[in-house]
């Protein structure tokens, strides 16, 4: 088995594109970040001296059999590892404290990040342990839930501020109604100027009622054919009316229209928005975790 890094996201999707056409859903965050860096870069926007950019495959008689990449804007810039044998976890670990790299944090398949997090722990003298359970949820059959007041719409340019006020609120409460210390959990903060780019992509819907925003869902652009829905957040003060439902509901419905296959994040510790999920039609696929080593 040879590892192999790239720091250039065009090449890494050429050599592991196979794979990810293979496993779309599973693939949808590799996929995805890869793919829009690619996009970044090639209409000239730099990557950011601070973050790491990497993406690595494990190639086995002349296939690749497992991904991993180190791009996550936030934190200890966390590692994103797809399912791997315990030897490619390994072997992963020691190659980047050889090459005076430590990772303190991964988030991804079970259970190579705790395989690959266990190994970096033992390297640097620390420990790890799991911060957040995760699950990865494909939509099968979609079911209507209950109508609610208003109408859901894309987001406009002068909702940058509420938007990204509640992109950075939507952590920080997930944390709370999970039993975490509110905050507790690394997340991605988008920028104005980012955020203003999601919105333009007509991917950022806002539930309102009366002309006011009340709830916001979006979902990012297909990678080989899915598209992945999050966040999705009510304030506190709009919460129980069944805004999130119905929001969910129709922009899962968007996506499916327009061919795309639906898939979402939700926090196992959070049983509300599980079952919220599955109400919709959304099914299990896989369980995943992000850990820390501190």
């Amino acid at each position: 088995m040879e590892l192999r890094f790239y720091d250039d996201p065009a090449e890494f999707l050429h050599v592991a594109g196979g794979q990810f056409a293979e496993q779309p859903v599973l693939s949808t965050v590799m996929a995805g970040v890869a793919s829009k860096i690619r996009d970044q870069r090639d209409a000239g926007m730099p990557w950011p001296d601070e973050v790491p950019c990497w993406f690595a495959t494990f190639v086995d008689d002349g296939r690749v059999i497992a991904t991993a990449m180190r791009t996550a804007p936030f934190g200890e810039y966390p590692a994103y590892l797809m399912p791997m044998s315990d030897d490619a976890a390994v072997l992963l670990a020691r190659t980047l404290l050889g090459r005076d790299e430590p990772v303190l944090g991964a988030n991804g398949a079970l259970p190579a990040v705790q395989v690959f997090c266990e190994e970096m722990a033992h390297g640097t003298g620390k420990r790890a342990r799991i911060g957040q359970h995760t699950r990865l949820f494909e939509l099968g059959e979609l079911k209507e839930p209950p109508a609610v007041p208003g109408r859901l719409r894309t987001a406009t340019l002068d909702e940058v501020e509420v938007v990204t006020g509640w992109y950075d609120a939507f952590m920080v409460d997930a944390d709370e109604q999970a039993g975490r210390a509110p905050g507790a959990s690394p997340h991605e903060a988008p920028t104005p100027d980012e955020m203003r780019r999601r919105i333009d992509s007509g991917r950022i819907f806002v539930w309102e009622v009366d002309g006011v925003p009340v709830h916001v869902t979006a979902a990012t652009p297909p990678a080989y054919g899915v598209s992945r829905i999050g966040p999705v957040y009510t304030p506190a003060e709009h919460r129980g009316r069944g805004f999130a439902s119905r929001a969910v509901y129709e922009v899962s419905a968007f996506l499916r229209d327009r061919g795309e296959r639906a898939c979402l994040f939700t926090d196992q510790a959070n049983p509300t928005s599980n079952k919220i999920y599955e109400a919709l039609g959304y099914e299990r696929l896989v369980d995943m975790a992000n850990l820390r080593v501190e």
